[in-house]
């Protein structure tokens, strides 16, 4: 009963939502962008072992199974039904190293029914917490952890600190912290993302360094693409002095957020390309309509199929107030509470995480490994462990629930609209605080 009634209250909040026009229930971190390319599952982050560097040709080719583990991975056996959900876009780099590693695991665990079902982005989230508050849903899935604290607060995913014993020494101790609420460890974690500036060395020989320097590249020439919705900007925002929710969960973005959407507004009037469209950026940048794009590591493999060598990375510039704070988020594997095989997920987990699987997901989709062992020899995807080293924790506060439809609908009603930058910061931040009883 108690679970039945979450359905019905998750339904009418969508159809709600969908009658005033507004957005998903749980607006996620990488919007549109991520579902062209999605990463972690992407978004956001967040990737992989050693060996020579990765030769950008092979990046460029279709990606080749998988090298077995020959079930000598350590790690518990998978056994049992165990159904997996991820978000990894069809076609991408993503999702051919997924298939692949998921092809290992069924010969290498002979005894387990591994099905597995590609679910959209921007619909996975949203589709899990419906079925699971119905008592169904799958026994796991990977996203990034745009909604753990949400979905554990809901009472829709498993604790496994007891079946993680033992799993933890090699994990950074940053990705770890991604998957606890509470101090409860929630999933298994895979790797890292937070976004960084693309940029084609071809174009751009220098990449900016500060939030000066890139509006003169831009008035100076170079076709800036920007990703127009929240997450992609967290970035400047942090750059410009704030961040979402201070330590009592007050919004603390008030008056960054104005500052720094008036200097993107700065940038789109110099030039820079604003797009609601993920897919349309990433083709931009990839058919050389644009020379950089923010965007996070699920884009590396797809980005190398067009580009090759060409592709490089840098932090986002740093602005007036310090260094640009991407939001560091932590793709995990996630367990259904609701799952009859907890024990299969999690051995299934493991196995996907393990040091040759993650081999994988570094060399063909360009993941940032959760595991710290791993050296990583491609100079993009090193440059992403280090804007993730460095980024801003994702915050897995309740309050973080009401920051993404209402900054999302501001920033389209300053870039879109022209309203004033800073009369939208202050509105658009008390109304969060009333929102969450602040």
């Amino acid at each position: 009963m108690q679970r039945m009634l979450k359905l019905l209250a998750i339904i009418g909040l969508v159809a709600l939502l969908a009658a005033c026009g507004g957005t998903a229930a749980t607006p996620t971190t990488a919007p549109a962008a991520a579902t062209a390319a999605p990463a972690a599952t992407a978004a956001p982050v967040a990737e992989a072992p050693t060996a020579a560097p990765v030769a950008p040709t092979a990046a460029m080719a279709e990606p080749t199974a998988a090298p077995s583990t020959g079930g000598a991975m350590a790690g518990p056996k998978v056994t049992g039904e165990v159904t997996l959900w991820h978000a990894y876009g069809a076609g991408s780099a993503e999702e051919a190293a997924v298939n692949a590693l998921i092809e290992n695991a069924k010969k290498d665990n002979p005894d387990a029914k591994i099905t597995v079902l590609e679910v959209p982005f921007d619909q996975v989230f949203n589709k899990f917490e419906t079925e699971a508050a119905a008592g169904g849903g799958p026994d796991m899935y990977i996203a990034p952890n745009d909604s753990l604290g949400k979905q554990v607060r809901a009472d829709l995913l498993a604790p496994i600190d007891d079946k993680m014993a033992g799993h933890l020494d090699n994990l950074l101790p940053v990705a770890v912290e991604g998957c606890k609420v509470d101090g409860k460890l929630y999933c298994v974690p895979e790797s890292l993302k937070a976004v960084a500036l693309f940029y084609n060395s071809d174009k751009v020989k220098a990449a900016p360094k500060t939030t000066d320097e890139l509006l003169a590249a831009v008035k100076g020439g170079m076709k800036l693409a920007i990703n127009q919705n929240a997450y992609h900007n967290v970035p400047f925002f942090v750059g410009f002095g704030g961040k979402i929710v201070d330590d009592s969960g007050k919004c603390a973005l008030d008056p960054a957020f104005g500052e720094a959407m008036a200097y993107l507004k700065q940038l789109k009037d110099a030039g820079a390309q604003f797009y609601t469209d993920g897919g349309k950026a990433n083709d931009a940048f990839q058919t050389g309509q644009v020379d950089a794009i923010i965007n996070g590591p699920w884009a590396t493999g797809d980005y190398k199929k067009s580009l090759g060598d060409k592709v490089a990375v840098a932090p986002v510039p740093a602005g007036p107030k310090g260094p640009a704070g991407p939001l560091t988020g932590t793709d995990g594997f996630y367990v259904n509470v609701n799952s009859k095989n907890i024990d299969g997920a999690v051995a299934l987990a493991l196995y996907l995480t393990s040091p040759a699987s993650e081999k994988v997901y570094v060399d063909q989709a360009g993941h940032v490994p959760a595991n710290k062992t791993i050296k990583i020899a491609d100079p993009v995807t090193k440059g992403f462990a280090d804007a993730a080293a460095t980024g801003y924790p994702r915050p897995q506060a309740k309050e973080l629930d009401n920051f993404w439809s209402p900054f999302g609908d501001a920033v389209n009603n300053i870039i879109e609209k022209g309203q004033d930058p800073a009369q939208v910061s202050k509105d658009t931040c008390a109304a969060m605080d009333k929102a969450n009883g602040k």
